[in-house]
């Protein structure tokens, strides 16, 4: 894919359906009783991949227009795949069927590309080994066998590694479980999980302080069918949010946003830096904030080094590749640390994204937690995506704020996360 520099951005962008909410609202309709039907569910390889998998497992899904039909199972009601699932490169996938696939009483395997049998499943093992599932691996990778067994016992998890992931596992293998299973969170994430829950009918017990939220689920609890619309994905939403913050007399609207707590750390720092970026016509649907985005550029007079670290990271860690972007353009640059995280997703994003802003030639350090951005001039290159969707789509933005034209090879990987990202990205661009 090659860019072409931009003069600024314009338009009304609808973005997919948010990717985290789709994978659990059609992992948690699998487990309710009767016909949930799902509007606005991604057409995102990766939530593709999640319905595949559970159509393996003998769950019926239809399609009716854009909206996904999943007649439920239960909590028990799966069938033993008659192969490996196959989770492509999608780790929400695997580590939440990890947590079904703990409470069922067969064996099954799970497996994916080469990318997801480098990435670590320890973390989401260890727990479910707890609870009385028994899982073999490669030294703690994919592929995975899991011995499910039928009920779990209950534990008391206190979170080492900020995942919402891990937590969402451990609260879906707790819907098979004798008594009640908690999850402490030194470090909130994003609580789609807890909400979707509650959304079928799960009593969810949620206690909150200042160092830790406390987070309870019975195994007693029984999920009923409920048709749910998927907001739009804020993750998605931020890189045109930055794209239109970057260039003066920009103007970018994007409707029907998930504006959940959890997710808008990127609103919070454009807001800090000084971009006229608002939230309009808040509401809540399906348990879900929502709302419409609004973005016009640029970006403010800042006098000080941006410095991400500590807690703020959790809320930004899907969006630091288009963030060390952002970081070219500010007066003092940005830094990021305690973002290790990095180096273990699709691929390592740390070492992707410095080598690629050196190829453009922004001035960036390394570090094995994090980099510094400095601002810089950007000029036209060929920059890899690694394989990464949010790579490719952080510097599609870049090359519309680099000199000469930017070529991004491996480009299609934003089908993993976005179809037809270059058409709607083209469509703003003037």
């Amino acid at each position: 894919m090659k860019i072409n520099p931009a003069n600024s951005v314009h338009g009304i962008v609808d973005l997919p359906g948010d990717k985290s909410i789709s994978h659990r609202a059609a992992l948690l309709a699998a487990m309710a009783v009767g016909d949930t039907r799902i509007e606005n569910f991604s057409t995102a390889a990766d939530c593709q991949t999640t319905i595949k998998c559970l159509k393996e497992l003998g769950v019926d899904i239809s399609h009716d227009g854009s909206a996904v039909v999943v007649t439920g199972v239960g909590k028990t009601g799966f069938r033993r795949p008659e192969r490996t699932l196959d989770c492509g490169n999608s780790g929400t996938t695997m580590r939440l069927l990890m947590g079904i696939l703990a409470g069922q009483d067969f064996e099954s395997s799970l497996s994916g590309d080469e990318s997801l049998q480098k990435r670590p499943m320890q973390r989401v093992i260890d727990p479910l080994e707890k609870m009385g599932a028994r899982i073999n691996s490669n030294n703690g990778k994919p592929p995975l066998t899991i011995t499910g067994t039928n009920p779990l016992q209950s534990i008391e998890h206190v979170q080492q590694i900020v995942s919402a992931q891990i937590k969402s596992s451990i609260l879906l293998a707790a819907l098979n479980t004798e008594g009640v299973t908690v999850v402490i969170e030194p470090i909130a994430t994003r609580d789609h999980t807890e909400r979707m829950l509650e959304w079928f009918g799960v009593e969810v017990q949620i206690e909150r302080n200042e160092d830790r939220t406390r987070i309870a689920v019975s195994g007693d609890s029984r999920l009923t069918a409920r048709d749910l619309k998927i907001p739009a994905d804020i993750s998605s939403a931020a890189f045109f949010m930055i794209a239109a913050a970057c260039f003066n007399g920009s103007d970018v609207t994007l409707p029907n946003v998930g504006v959940n707590p959890t997710r808008t750390a990127i609103f919070d720092l454009l807001v800090s830096l000084g971009a006229n970026v608002e939230i309009l016509d808040a509401d809540e649907i399906c348990n879900e904030p929502v709302g419409k985005i609004r973005v016009r550029g640029g970006l403010g007079s800042c006098d000080n080094k941006v410095i991400l670290d500590g807690p703020v990271i959790a809320g930004l860690i899907d969006e630091l590749p288009i963030i060390a972007v952002l970081g070219t353009q500010l007066d003092q640059g940005i830094e990021v640390r305690d973002a290790g995280e990095l180096r273990v997703k699709e691929t390592d994003r740390i070492a992707a994204i410095v080598e690629n802003l050196k190829r453009i030639g922004a001035d960036v350090t390394e570090f094995e937690d994090g980099f510094k951005v400095e601002r810089s001039w950007l000029k036209g290159s060929v920059v890899d995506s690694f394989g990464d969707h949010r790579i490719a789509m952080a510097f599609a933005v870049a090359g519309l704020l680099a000199e000469g034209e930017t070529e991004i090879t491996g480009a299609e990987c934003a089908d993993i996360s976005f179809p037809g990202f270059y058409e709607t990205f083209g469509y703003i661009v003037k």
